[in-house]
């Protein structure tokens, strides 16, 4: 019974041991070959795929993807001009638009690569004691010419980090009326939009771990 009982501690610990050396295990690195040698230029933001209950969510992040491509030193082809292109030719819903070919849009555009975004959360939600707003988003750059894809990442920000100083208090009972409050307050004030600003400008960062690489209009190119 003695000797059952210590293999099966010694098969427990071999597990958790497993588990330790897992979640100490530093996150992958991610592979900037592609993206080096295909040296974009010029970037398509394609309109997010929303996978979110928010009608609003796709134009609520599109309106605030082009500014940190840009200051990331991109041109970026502006979205009134893509929206009025698509639109002309009978596109204009997300899905459809993601799903005309590399070499097509690269013909009609002109862009080195273009940037396929889908919004997995979106907007504000109650629950007992807390309600917060939540925006994140995963996209992935694809080479137009290849249809190679260059690099992929996510995202998300919560309505906490963009500010927030209505307070209540009162115990319990103040606390779940200042919930309720702050949840009619978010949706009517349309919260999640600076929330999405804050999910863009991170979901599309330059120069960091796994971000996008620096573009040529930067003067900090080629330093990443």
């Amino acid at each position: 019974m003695t000797f059952n009982i210590s293999r099966k501690l010694l098969a427990v610990l071999a597990i958790l041991l497993t588990m330790t050396a897992c979640a100490t295990h530093s996150p992958s690195q991610t592979d900037y070959t592609a993206f080096r040698n295909s040296k974009p230029r010029s970037i398509l933001v394609l309109p997010p795929i929303n996978d979110s209950v928010e009608v609003g969510a796709t134009y609520g992040m599109l309106s605030q993807m082009t500014m940190p491509l840009a200051e990331g030193g991109y041109y970026v082809v502006p979205v009134a001009e893509m929206e009025e292109t698509f639109k002309h030719n009978g596109l204009t819903t997300a899905n459809d638009i993601q799903s005309v070919s590399a070499e097509k849009l690269r013909t009609i555009f002109g862009a080195d690569a273009a940037l396929y975004t889908k919004i997995t959360a979106y907007g504000s939600s109650y629950r007992v004691v807390a309600s917060t707003t939540v925006v994140a988003a995963e996209a992935k750059l694809v080479d137009l010419r290849s249809g190679e894809t260059l690099w992929s990442g996510s995202a998300t920000a919560n309505g906490s980090e963009v500010g927030n100083n209505f307070s209540i208090g009162f115990g319990l009972v103040g606390a779940l009326v200042e919930t309720a409050v702050k949840h009619v307050v978010n949706v009517a004030s349309d919260k999640s939009w600076p929330v999405a600003g804050l999910t863009s400008q991170r979901l599309l960062a330059t120069g960091g771990s796994n971000t996008l690489l620096y573009g040529p209009r930067s003067p900090k190119y080629g330093t990443d």
